[in-house]
């Protein structure tokens, strides 16, 4: 995972693209949408299939989105990501999260080398709930358990 300096950087931006928002208000990706709403965030839903995601125009990729974005948390599955990060220098993105629970998640190498190259600053990896402020009890818990066996970004 990423230094705590580039997780804080990326969320102290308040205009953030979420890509991979799904039609689906249950879906996980959904709710992260959703309380990044909540916590004050202008997060702009981002997925080609969806016109609209709690009443907020959804856009089909990263370059359509007007006003553009400090920055873009993907969480679409990694065979997208490196298209993604393509969309994101493009449209002059300057931060990449690239989420990641268990497994892949959206994590690819060849993606974070990219956004290196064209200056853009990436988190690899992690939630945004480990580092958002009072997230629901379960996310406090995983927070203190990475933090117990060192595994929280320093």
């Amino acid at each position: 995972m990423s230094s705590l300096e580039t997780i804080q950087d990326f969320l102290a931006q308040k205009r953030i693209a979420v890509v991979g928002v799904s039609r689906n208000p249950k879906d996980f990706n959904s709710a992260l949408f959703r309380d990044l709403r909540k916590a004050g965030y202008d997060a702009v839903p981002v997925n080609p299939q969806v016109a609209e995601v709690d009443g907020v125009r959804c856009f089909d990729r990263v370059q359509a989105i007007a006003p553009p974005v400090d920055g873009v948390l993907i969480m679409t599955p990694r065979n997208v990501t490196d298209a993604i990060a393509r969309d994101c220098v493009e449209a002059g993105v300057n931060r990449v999260w690239m989420y990641r629970a268990a497994g892949p998640g959206a994590v690819s190498e060849s993606a974070a080398e990219l956004c290196a190259q064209n200056g853009i600053r990436v988190v690899a990896g992690g939630c945004p709930y480990m580092f958002l402020p009072n997230p629901v009890w379960f996310h406090r818990v995983h927070r203190g358990l990475l933090k117990l066996v060192g595994k929280f970004p320093k």
